[in-house]
């Protein structure tokens, strides 16, 4: 049986509620998921998530997808799994906050490599070669260093090989150019007939062709082995020598004479290999030297690309960093820059976004009549997605609540809207209050918020509760307005659940209590020095911790 690299023509695609993706080759006979680390798809901190959640599992060359008793169940295409089902090209699992799709590996071409199991190991006669890099540099002779050794080489044609992939190899270029780069040295270095460099990539280990010359490679198992786990250079001077290898398919219907395998290895990590070949009609077979040269060309190969991938990385890192500083400011713009000054009312709010950017709004809105439209928000995830979410969100509240009156229809609207353009893995946590500074009348509509808290001046607290559906899940969703009457010294706190949910070392969380205890300590504080306080009161709390969420906080006071 042949197992082929890359993997198959069908690959599961994963997206995370974040947005990130990532692709998992349908290599196996069974893939699980859940928060449990035995699952091969481990997502530990999908609350959503049972810890053995669902399979994928493999008959013939059909698949189908089971859930595995899991608490919140798991969706195929839409609908609840009541019973293992086929799961085919363009079908889409929710599990938890996870879509997994079935889909076709882009780009797929025929294969460039083969590897072959069930083939006879390499024989122990003399056309055979193991070597490793720790041998290649060592001394051979304990009175003679690797500087006299090298002496002795500058005139060989193996140190003008090396001397000339040092001067190739440190000049700046892109990883896929440094691929063909290493793919040449390699076979002008020994004047092999063919080659491919392959690398390894993904948390799966698959080995991924970067570059060859030539086509249709078959590659024992034993080799591919031998080279990554244990790390030797391996040398075959004629195939057609060794009666073992040469009556092997591979040798056979690669029509192979000679062949090295050799490890890309930086210090103890082997990050993939290089293969060479010769074909019948060459007569030059591969030498002892010729196997010391490329291992040694393989290691500094092997160092260089660490070095351009990890200075890749680097510049993508620095132009996300600026472009999410970037995002910041103008996400910032979209909130109020200072609060309203209303007569009767003290007004003040503030947000730190866990990341440089982040899901949760808060907004005022001021009304001809003399009434202030009070508002928060949470977009569920945080980072870009949900940055992007809370854009949306703010324009569309500024263009429905042009006044204050029929709350209850405007976020009605609101949430249809949301629904329009709200990806299937993201919602939105709403409340919107209308105040009455004359009166003290409160008018709110929430959707899936967590209710504010009154502290009142004559002691304890109410919650504004009732409320609908979160934004974003069903169209046809209708919400309602209830009100609640603020007395002179009564302070409103507004809130998204980064406040209330945040933990303590030891896991309890902050609570309303302790919200509404601390806000009762400061009524006849500034509004601004309330909000400033239970800021100040979350990150003692979690004692320095890095926030799990982003917090928003919004205060009224009553005067």
């Amino acid at each position: 049986m042949a197992s082929t690299y890359p993997s198959p023509a069908h690959e599961l695609v994963v997206r995370d509620l974040e947005g990130k993706t990532i692709t998992v080759p349908l290599n196996r006979d069974r893939i699980s998921l859940g928060r449990s680390s035995a699952c091969e798809l481990c997502y530990p901190d999908d609350a959503g998530l049972s810890r053995q959640h669902m399979a994928l599992v493999r008959t013939g060359n059909d698949w189908r997808v089971e859930d595995l008793g899991s608490k919140n169940g798991t969706l195929l295409n839409g609908r609840r799994l009541e019973a293992p089902s086929p799961f085919r090209y363009g079908d889409r699992v929710t599990a938890g906050h996870l879509t997994i799709e079935f889909a076709e590996v882009a780009g797929v071409v025929p294969q460039t490599v083969v590897f072959v199991e069930n083939e006879d190991g390499f024989s122990t006669t003399a056309t055979t070669v193991v070597a490793n890099l720790d041998a290649v540099l060592g001394p051979q002779d304990p009175n003679q260093t690797i500087m006299s050794q090298t002496t002795v080489m500058q005139g060989n044609p193996q140190m003008r090989a090396l001397i000339r992939a040092g001067r190739e190899l440190s000049e700046h270029r892109p990883l896929a150019e440094l691929f063909q780069v290493i793919m040449d040295l390699s076979m002008e270095a020994v004047m092999a007939g063919r080659g491919v460099l392959m690398t390894v990539e993904g948390s799966g280990g698959e080995l991924c062709v970067q570059a060859a010359r030539g086509e249709g490679f078959k590659i024992s198992n034993t080799v591919r082995d031998r080279i990554l786990k244990n790390k030797e250079s391996l040398l075959v001077r004629d195939a057609q020598l060794d009666q073992t290898l040469k009556s092997q398919m591979s040798i056979v219907e690669g029509r192979v004479r000679s062949m090295m395998a050799v490890p890309l290895q930086t210090n103890d990590r082997v990050i993939g290999l290089i293969y060479l070949d010769q074909p019948h009609q060459l007569v030059r077979e591969f030498s002892r030297e010729d196997l010391n040269l490329l291992t040694v060309m393989a290691n500094v190969a092997a160092i260089r690309i660490e070095h351009v991938r990890l200075n890749e990385v680097e510049e993508a890192e620095r132009a996300m960093a600026k472009d999410m500083q970037q995002a910041a400011l103008i996400q910032n713009s979209l909130l109020p820059g200072k609060a309203p000054v209303v007569p009767g009312l003290d007004i003040a709010g503030k947000t730190t976004a866990c990341r440089t950017v982040g899901g949760d709004y808060y907004d005022f809105l001021q009304f001809p009549d003399g009434r202030v439209g009070l508002l928060v928000g949470d977009v569920a995830g945080k980072g870009m997605p949900a940055s992007l979410m809370m854009s949306s969100l703010h324009a569309r509240v500024h263009v429905l609540f042009e006044d204050g009156d029929d709350l209850a229809q405007k976020v009605t609207r609101l949430n249809k809207s949301t629904c329009q353009n709200c990806p299937d893995n993201r919602f939105i946590t709403f409340f919107m209050t209308v105040a009455d500074p004359a009166t003290g009348e409160l008018v709110y509509a929430s959707a899936g918020h967590n209710p504010p808290l009154l502290v009142r001046k004559a002691g304890g607290f109410d919650t504004l509760k009732g409320g609908g559906m979160i934004l974003g899940i069903l169209p046809k969703a209708a919400y309602s307005e209830f009100r609640e009457k603020m007395q002179p010294g009564d302070v409103l706190i507004l809130y998204t659940d980064g406040v209330t949910e945040a933990p303590d070392p030891s896991g309890d969380e902050f609570g309303e209590d302790r919200l509404a205890a601390l806000v009762a300590s400061m009524l006849d504080r500034p509004a601004a020095e309330i909000v400033e306080a239970i800021h100040t009161a979350v990150a003692e709390y979690t004692q320095g911790a890095p926030a799990a969420d982003d917090i928003t906080v919004v205060a009224v006071r009553r005067v």
